[in-house]
């Protein structure tokens, strides 16, 4: 067993660093830490000794090893180690060994290192690791504290947010906005005022909800500048108006620009960090456990539009679609789809959808007019089991079967039929999407009413067309392109 290989090579001192390396990543493989603990029933004596090694690289592995092992008597002995420890880039590797323990007994004095930190003047080969040190000290911090959430309460306060929502659509999100002041169509959104948040969050067709930071309409600078200017502008004031708790906000970065990786990474990290300076460490960067998202959206110029996104308003509209497959519908654009499509839905009506996947598109019709029945089908086993358990999460009512739509009858015909047609790219050649196509028409007036209303969402939009001029049984009502870059379309017809 190799774990014991490399823990015999360490106690007799053979290829040290090769078998604190080895012996690491087999624990961390395995998930062994706790076994081996209770092996060696006490003594660690051979860890313990090790963090002593005049090589740095046998110290760091040795740590680590001892922060799997999960055991409390360690902890003090690491504790040691790390504040002794004079090589700058492994003392990170210290702390990710301690983060597996309840450093409250160091709290106080990881604070103080953070702050020292922050002070200390360090050459631009020690940066890296001095940023790798503070990001291993504030997970220490976030898992001792366990991040104290803030309560958000502003839902009644005069609000500027941007939703974002399908950029061929805007205005479908824009209509249903609650007495809003001042509302402006964006590219991919619509922007307002608003002082009663609890009426917008229910909408179902935006994708992302997000503040603009008020008297700060862009960025612009080195990682420092940038820094400066959301340290001194309202942002800080924003977010405490907004919620209840006096404390630190934990908050990730997220850039999206047109640049290369490395010039992102770099400057998330340098920004994130000389953000934590410039605001008194009244923002704290988490990436593992943040309420708070600052998100820069770079433009032609270079400069970069500083948005918020509050996880501390929970989104609760799509909770219920806990189980999903690769192919499955967003839940949004299953809302945008049915409420694009409202006019032809009626109340009462009994609705089939033959290819129902998780169930997403028949929840989400539910959600537009009640339907007397619901009833999915989907030759995929999997798919149903999951239809079922989503459906069940919505509180919506339906029946799914598991078996090929051709195979599906009911004694009693159909008024609608709303699905989500199977793409090419998903058939893998088992047939063409123009012969399903032609297979799905055929079936329609086996189980629907004459004038039955269909409501096909599909990304090969010109097939589905043209299988329905062929066939001559169908007349299209109306057309609505979703995404005009993937080709992706929503066509509203009726049965003769």
């Amino acid at each position: 067993m190799l774990m014991n290989k490399y823990l015999d090579n360490l106690k007799k001192g053979v290829d040290l660093r090769e078998s604190a390396l080895g012996l690491k990543e087999e624990i961390r493989k395995t998930h062994s830490g706790k076994t081996l603990a209770k092996e060696l029933a006490g003594d660690f004596s051979v860890f313990t000794e090790l963090l002593k090694h005049e090589d740095p690289k046998v110290r760091k592995n040795v740590a680590l090893v001892m922060g799997e092992l999960g055991e409390e008597s360690l902890k003090p002995i690491l504790w040691e180690a790390y504040q002794r420890e004079e090589i700058l880039y492994i003392r990170a590797d210290y702390l990710k060994a301690l983060s597996q323990y309840d450093c409250t007994p160091y709290l106080e004095a990881v604070k103080a290192r953070m702050e020292e930190l922050d002070r200390i003047a360090v050459t631009p080969e020690e940066e890296k690791h001095v940023y790798c040190e503070q990001t291993a000290l504030k997970t220490v911090l976030v898992k001792t504290e366990r991040i104290r959430k803030h309560t958000f309460t502003a839902w009644h306060e005069r609000l500027e947010i941007i939703l974002l929502a399908n950029r061929e659509h805007r205005e479908a999100t824009a209509e249903q906005l609650y007495q809003p002041e001042k509302v402006r169509l964006l590219a991919g959104g619509v922007r307002f005022v608003t002082n009663n948040l609890e009426r917008v969050l229910p909408i179902r067709t935006y994708t992302e909800m997000l503040f603009p930071i008020p008297g700060l309409e862009l960025l612009e600078g080195s990682p420092q500048n940038m820094a400066e200017q959301l340290a001194h502008s309202q942002m800080l004031l924003f977010l405490k108006k907004c919620h209840k708790e006096d404390q630190p906000f934990y908050f990730r970065l997220e850039v999206r620009a047109q640049m290369v990786p490395e010039q992102k990474v770099d400057l998330v990290k340098k920004l994130a960090r000389a953000l934590e300076k410039e605001s008194d460490r009244q923002l704290l960067n988490a990436p593992g456990g943040y309420e708070i998202e600052l998100r820069l959206v770079g433009n032609r110029e270079g400069r970069f539009i500083p948005l918020l996104k509050l996880f501390t308003i929970k989104d609760r509209r799509f909770s219920y679609r806990v189980e999903s497959l690769p192919v499955s519908i967003a839940p949004v654009n299953a809302a945008l789809i049915m409420y694009l499509v409202k006019d032809y839905l009626r109340e009462g009506a009994r609705v089939l959808d033959p290819f129902c996947g998780v169930g997403t598109m028949l929840i989400e019709r539910r959600q537009v007019a009640t339907p007397s029945v619901l009833y999915g089908v989907d030759i995929m086993e999997e798919a149903v089991r999951k239809a079922r358990k989503n459906s069940s999460l919505a509180h919506v009512r339906s029946d799914y079967i598991h078996r090929d739509f051709a195979d599906f009858t009911h004694e009693k015909p159909f008024d609608e039929i709303v699905t989500n047609l199977p793409a090419a790219s998903r058939l893998r050649n088992v047939e063409s999407v123009a012969a399903l196509y032609d297979r799905f028409l055929e079936y329609i007036p086996r189980v629907a009413r004459s004038g039955a209303t269909i409501v096909a969402y599909t990304p090969d939009y010109g097939i589905l067309k043209h299988s329905l001029e062929e066939h001559g049984r169908y007349y299209i009502k109306k057309t609505f392109c979703i995404n005009e870059r993937e080709g992706s379309f929503v066509v509203v017809f009726r049965l003769k």
